[in-house]
């Protein structure tokens, strides 16, 4: 049986830092927008606070960023992981979520995220899922579905 749940989240915390440029070393900067003419490579530590079907304040994320080489409508793509921590739907425990997305030149996240298989503990444990969210730069919270189940 598969159960979907909803809610939204905020950003409570990005801290980025430029690891590589394409003709450089990195710079150490941690302003990934300001990319140049070539890809760029970042990563950053993320934390975000969760309601809805999710409830988890202070969760844990790390990504891999690459900025593109400019071209019109294109940005660049992240893949990371979040360790969330609190419950679902009731359900205390925690799990760990694979997420892969891309960004366009306006700011516009898509999102898909999946649980790592074996990585749920608590009442949790067993869980399996998928889900995904669009962040549109300048909106307060972020909006989010989900699809799990629990053996």
């Amino acid at each position: 049986m598969t159960t979907h749940t909803t809610g939204s989240f905020t950003f409570a915390d990005w801290q980025e830092k430029v690891i590589a440029e394409a003709g450089g070393s990195g710079d150490g900067g941690d302003d990934g927008a300001s990319a140049g003419s070539g890809p760029k490579l970042a990563s950053a530590v993320v934390t975000n606070h969760f309601t809805g079907g999710i409830e988890a304040t202070g969760t844990s994320c790390v990504y891999t960023i690459v900025y593109a080489a400019k071209e019109p409508g294109s940005a660049g793509s992240f893949t990371g992981h979040e360790l969330v921590s609190g419950t679902l739907d009731g359900r205390a425990g925690s799990f760990v979520l694979a997420e892969h997305g891309t960004f366009d030149d306006k700011g516009t996240v898509r999102c898909v995220f999946e649980v790592v298989p074996g990585s749920a503990t608590g009442e949790l444990a067993g869980l399996r899922g998928t889900g995904g969210f669009t962040a549109v730069h300048g909106e307060p919270s972020v909006a989010y579905a989900f699809d799990y189940g629990l053996d």
